[in-house]
């Protein structure tokens, strides 16, 4: 089954059917019109928002919020330092932790996408330190988002669904059983077993 135009989609459901890699989103949000800069989560965040009819509109940075501290410390609010997910934030985070391979976590872009939809002036690079040792739970990246791409991609690499035709639609027919019932979110062989009747009709 092919992926149909953004345009097509009635809801956000739709949406959540199908994979969008992270720069088909940013094309997606410029062309709505709303903001277009952050994470995948961010922006799958910002368009499960328009659906809903709560326009995120991309704020353009002024002159005066490109001056930032030059020299880091912890007790600097996020709004104030000018923090993204770039190298300079990793350096900086890499020697708190001491951790020369540092990487950003999902509950800290969680975090980061809260800050700046609430203007939180007060969260500070310290409080951004504590969610990554796990100091705190206040924020916490929402897996669901990802599910279905990690059904659909489980589904897909499984070579027994070779036989199904169109193997998306089979995919979407078995996630809606999963979704509606307490399962796990996951696919399994099973899941063709318990559900044959109705998918037998897409054996190719």
């Amino acid at each position: 089954m092919q992926r149909p135009k953004f345009e097509t989609l009635k809801n956000y459901q739709e949406f959540q059917k199908y994979y969008w890699y992270r720069q088909e989103l940013v094309t997606i949000c410029k062309k709505l019109g709303i903001e277009y800069q952050g994470t995948k989560a961010e922006l799958n965040h910002y368009v499960q928002q328009y659906f809903s009819g709560n326009i995120i509109k991309h704020h353009p940075k002024a002159a005066t919020q490109l001056e930032h501290p030059q020299t880091l410390s912890l007790a600097l609010p996020l709004l104030a330092c000018g923090f993204a997910f770039n190298q300079r934030f990793r350096n900086f985070f890499a020697q708190q932790t001491q951790q020369e391979n540092f990487h950003f976590t999902a509950d800290m872009a969680t975090a980061w996408r809260r800050v700046k939809q609430q203007k939180d002036r007060t969260f500070t690079l310290q409080n951004m330190l504590d969610i990554y040792q796990g100091k705190t739970t206040n924020d916490h990246y929402d897996h669901r988002i990802c599910q279905w791409n990690n059904f659909v991609k489980a589904f897909c690499a499984d070579q027994a669904n070779q036989k199904f035709h169109p193997k998306l639609k089979v995919a979407a027919i078995l996630w809606q059983v999963v979704k509606q019932s307490e399962q796990p979110k996951v696919y399994s062989r099973d899941l063709i077993k318990a559900n044959w009747a109705l998918v037998k009709a897409y054996q190719a």
